[in-house]
């Protein structure tokens, strides 16, 4: 029924360069949206979608999925209908921002030995010791590997922006087993042995709950949180925030700040102002 519109959708994409995971998004929520209301789609308002957003949230949907068909209606509007946007009737929702979930590095070691497949070890380990996301692991190819220069080609980026991290010894020495004992690949690293494609985003965070559990850790633990661990353990090393930015990729530094909040203050050498020493200043 909306056939026509989710192909004009999908070409306003395409002339913007938006990523195809992007475009099919924006598809699926519009698609969603449309079904839901029922309208002829010019006839559609603005008041349209924040009846539909206050409806979902009454559904129990997080702020951060309203935001996403936000986003896409948004630019459904925009670029499609071309009716014009009233971020006042249509707000984006406030986000509760959670500290990160960081594992120590004896956690960090006891979800490695419980990982059985050296593919999947060797993939966490490349994201704990590179800080790198997960898509951007999985979509590695043996060329971006440095032995030379002990560095990482990072493609593929959330935020296109090609980038260098470091490549641990340690890792490069997994790395190395396992590229030697699954066949020595020369395209795509880490390729799903059945379809010889880029593994999931869900296949990796499956495997992360198996090695979890198996290796008795608790709660709520992504593969993403081994890139959060990276940060917080450099912030304690001493390693400065602009350097640790740039090994993450981040664009805005805010974004890397939030380790602040969870690095171990007692390794950066920060002392409460409490535990001052008996008889010293108190001004």
């Amino acid at each position: 029924m909306y056939e026509k519109y989710l192909l004009q959708l999908e070409e306003a994409g395409k002339i913007r360069n938006l990523k195809e995971h992007t475009i099919t998004c924006y598809k699926n929520y519009v698609s969603y949206f449309l079904n839901y209301m029922g309208k002829v789609p010019e006839t559609l308002t603005c008041l349209d979608v924040r009846e539909f957003l206050l409806a979902k949230k009454s559904d129990g949907l997080k702020a951060t999925t309203l935001n996403l068909y936000n986003s896409a209606i948004r630019f459904f509007y925009r670029n499609v209908l071309h009716i014009l946007w009233d971020d006042t009737t249509v707000p984006r929702m406030m986000i509760e921002h959670k500290l990160p979930v960081v594992l120590s590095v004896e956690e960090i070691d006891m979800l490695l030995d419980a990982t059985d497949d050296l593919k999947y070890k060797a993939m966490f380990a490349t994201m704990y010791s590179s800080g790198m996301r997960v898509s951007e692991v999985i979509h590695l190819h043996y060329d971006d590997i440095s032995r030379t220069n002990m560095q990482i080609h990072v493609r593929d980026t959330k935020n296109r922006m090609d980038r260098y991290t470091i490549l641990s010894e340690r890792n490069l020495a997994l790395l190395t087993e396992y590229w030697f004992c699954k066949g020595r690949p020369r395209g795509i690293l880490f390729p799903n042995k059945f379809t010889g494609r880029y593994l999931t985003v869900s296949t990796l965070e499956q495997v992360m709950r198996r090695s979890v559990a198996d290796a008795g850790l608790s709660g709520r633990i992504t593969p993403h949180c081994l890139r959060h661990s990276f940060a917080t353990h450099l912030m304690e090393q001493g390693v400065e925030q602009r350097n640790i930015q740039a090994l993450l990729g981040h664009r805005d530094p805010k974004s890397t700040e939030v380790y602040l909040h969870v690095s171990n203050k007692s390794l950066m050498g920060i002392r409460s102002p409490f535990d001052r020493k008996a008889g010293g200043s108190h001004e």
